[in-house]
């Protein structure tokens, strides 16, 4: 879903040059996959039984690094996983990457991911980054130029 502008450029990409063109692509490891396969890659390797704690921050590294934002039904799916593994810290930290991903349409994006994994943020206990204030500096001193 979030990958519609990259495959909207992808499709003129391939349209310019005589390429039939597919909606929802995702370009991983020199080949394209389709936006929903992608999608459900990600969320079996979340939802494995047998998944640990190093395998769970491999997979939200992989994503991260890549250049899209997670779908959240895959933010679901790492939320989850990190509930299985019984660590709430890389659950906040997972949303607090989700929400840096989102780069300067973060007013837009996050709160429509937020809304649609609310009811597993509740389901499991997680608080979200802003409930607990790490949004905001600690210890900031004010700006010089705000003075």
């Amino acid at each position: 879903m979030f990958r519609l502008a990259a495959s909207q450029i992808a499709n003129i990409a391939r349209s310019s040059i005589g390429v039939t063109s597919r909606v929802g692509v995702v370009r991983a490891a020199h080949h394209e996959i389709p936006a929903e396969e992608f999608d459900k890659q990600y969320e079996d390797y979340f939802s494995r039984a047998d998944i640990d704690g190093w395998e769970v921050r491999k997979g939200m590294n992989d994503l991260l690094g890549m250049d899209l934002v997670p779908a959240p039904k895959i933010v679901d799916a790492g939320l989850k996983a990190c509930r299985k593994v019984n660590d709430i810290a890389l659950a906040i930290r997972w949303l607090e990457g989700v929400k840096d991903k989102c780069g300067d349409k973060t007013d837009e994006i996050y709160p429509y991911i937020l809304n649609h994994v609310r009811p597993t943020l509740t389901e499991l206990g997680i608080p979200t980054p802003e409930e607990l204030n790490y949004d905001k500096p600690e210890l900031a001193l004010k700006s010089v130029f705000d003075m």
